[in-house]
């Protein structure tokens, strides 16, 4: 069980939340859910113990466990089974049976280092049978394979991963801990279709509690039974005692209601204004009068704020730079990771102004390729040549390409140093981030803020042809219908991994390139079931 009291949560300058008591009970199914940068995985890590909070109190009883957004192994090195192993302490033990039964096949049996060894290895299979023994190792493999990794995978470390590999393999972890309570942060993201219709099952039937920050509607529709909305302007969460579609109604009721008292307050206000002008012309009233203005502008104050929370970032990508026939071309490109095989000798060519769809399975090297287009990574054959007028900008999925230590503010300026402090200030603006909140370090924005500033990044660029891996994660719906209308008007070349049908859609892409093989193809409706499946 968690419980949270007095708690506030800040954000460098800018305070996100206020809490007054949060408390997540067995059988508690909670969806949390708000608008981008409204504090929702600040209050995760909060609830995890992963940071204090500015102020107040969180306290856990039993185990928690807990996915992040953008999760980081510590130890690339580390085989990717036996991360998961180690949500239970099995690791550990597991490679102490392995050296012991080494150490047995080393010496003649009947000695007394044989003898020596047979009790070690008695005591580490006790230990590793109290904590499941071969019985979890078979339930972590189902949880892996559920969630789409095979035992090629799970035999191969995490630095040779993509970054959705990595994040199903954190994902499994997570799920296999048997923790009280879990905390999940966006974990659809990079599942296909059938890892998602297995994870709402396994939260469905899961005995402990969760809460679970999701755009997925299908997936908070399925599994919780309690609602939390953080209201970004109010800096307070709703708490709704009911499921998601009954909370859909009842939110909707409330915004009927504060729609209401917003055009009272206002005609209230307006009165109130009318009445100190006439007074404030009398000396004798002029107290009075400006007591009247004070009572006016705190009507107004709040419903000025429940205007802004309406606020959606306005995204055009740039028009592109003039360039030649066909600014970016792969010859022979192929890439290993150790003995892992991505994919081997990968022609294209993206033509100006085309629209071009990478498929393939988790693993197939879709990241991997974008990468190596953008100058990211070398390929380890083969060769890529920008054609005339070239500018590429990159949309990384795990934004491994903005600088944590650097600001908001900053990391605009790096994008487009020619740019004056007004202009900047601007395009920011129009993504969302004012006043304090261009001072904040990318390091402490969340998911969806991160995805907003590297996309302000690319709107400055004046690319002529975009390198987008998964640019809907982490978005809430508003958002997400901003950046699907920016990719359907832009005139330049794009390049789309994917796992949004809603974003293929809208790109309407002409080619498909198909992972690990390179197979080009023109695009056809019959290729949409694959990119949920991808």
């Amino acid at each position: 069980m968690i419980a949270a009291s007095d708690i506030e949560l800040w954000a460098g300058p800018e305070l996100l939340l206020t809490v007054e008591q949060l408390r997540v009970a067995p059988g508690d199914r909670i969806g949390l859910v708000g608008r981008n940068g409204a504090g929702k995985t600040t209050l995760m890590k909060a609830l995890s113990g992963e940071r204090a909070p500015t102020s107040g109190d969180v306290r856990a009883s039993g185990t928690v466990g807990y996915l992040p957004q953008d999760p980081r192994a510590a130890n690339t090195d580390e085989l990717a089974r036996d991360r998961i192993l180690d949500a239970r302490g099995l690791t550990d033990i597991a490679a102490r049976l392995r050296r012991v039964t080494e150490a047995m096949a080393d010496v003649p049996e009947g000695t007394d280092a044989w003898d020596k060894a047979a009790r070690r290895y008695e005591r580490a299979e006790a230990e590793f049978l109290g904590l499941g023994g071969y019985a979890a190792e078979s339930e972590a493999a189902t949880i892996a394979a559920s969630v789409g990794l095979p035992s090629r995978i799970l035999d191969a470390t995490l630095g040779t991963l993509s970054g959705g590999q990595r994040r199903r393999v954190e994902l499994a972890r997570i799920l296999f801990s048997g923790a009280d309570v879990l905390l999940l942060d966006e974990p659809t993201n990079h599942l296909d279709a059938d890892s998602i219709r297995w994870l709402r099952e396994f939260l469905r039937s899961y005995a402990g509690g969760f809460i679970v920050i999701s755009h997925d509607a299908e997936l908070l529709a399925d599994t919780v039974n309690k609602i939390w909305h953080l209201d970004a302007q109010r800096q307070e969460i709703d708490q709704y005692a009911m499921g998601w579609a009954k909370y859909l109604e009842a939110r909707e009721v409330d915004e009927r209601r504060r729609r209401r008292e917003r055009r009272n307050a206002e005609q209230q206000a307006a009165a109130l204004r009318d009445q100190a002008e006439r007074m404030r012309a009398k000396a004798t009233k002029a107290r009075a009068a400006q007591s009247m203005f004070r009572r006016a502008d705190k009507l107004l104050a709040v419903t000025e704020g429940d205007r802004r929370q309406d606020r959606v970032a306005s995204l055009r990508f740039p028009d592109p730079a003039p360039c030649g026939k066909v600014p970016l071309a792969g010859q022979g490109l192929s890439r290993s990771y150790g003995s892992l095989e991505v994919f081997t000798d990968v022609d294209l060519a993206i033509d100006k102004g085309s629209r071009v769809m990478i498929l393939g399975l988790n693993g197939a090297g879709k990241t991997t390729l974008l990468r190596i287009l953008a100058g990211v990574d070398a390929p380890d054959t083969g060769s890529v040549d920008s054609g005339h007028g070239a500018v590429i900008g990159y949309y990384a999925q795990e934004h491994e390409t903005l600088d944590p230590t650097a600001t908001v503010e900053q990391t605009l300026a790096h994008a487009a140093p020619e740019l004056d402090d007004s202009r900047r200030r601007t395009i920011l603006g129009s993504f969302l981030f004012s006043g304090e909140s261009v001072r904040k370090p990318t390091g402490v924005l969340s998911g969806g803020e991160k995805t907003r500033l590297s996309l302000a990044c690319l709107v400055v660029s004046g690319a002529n042809v975009l390198l987008l891996d998964e640019p809907t994660n982490n978005l809430d719906p508003a958002s997400r219908s901003e950046v699907l209308h920016a990719i359907r008007q832009y005139g330049g070349a794009v390049v789309l991994v994917s796992h949004d049908p809603g974003a293929v859609e809208a790109l309407e892409p002409e080619r498909v390139v198909l992972l690990p093989d390179g197979d080009e193809d023109l695009w056809s409706e019959d290729y949409i079931d694959l990119v949920e499946l991808a």
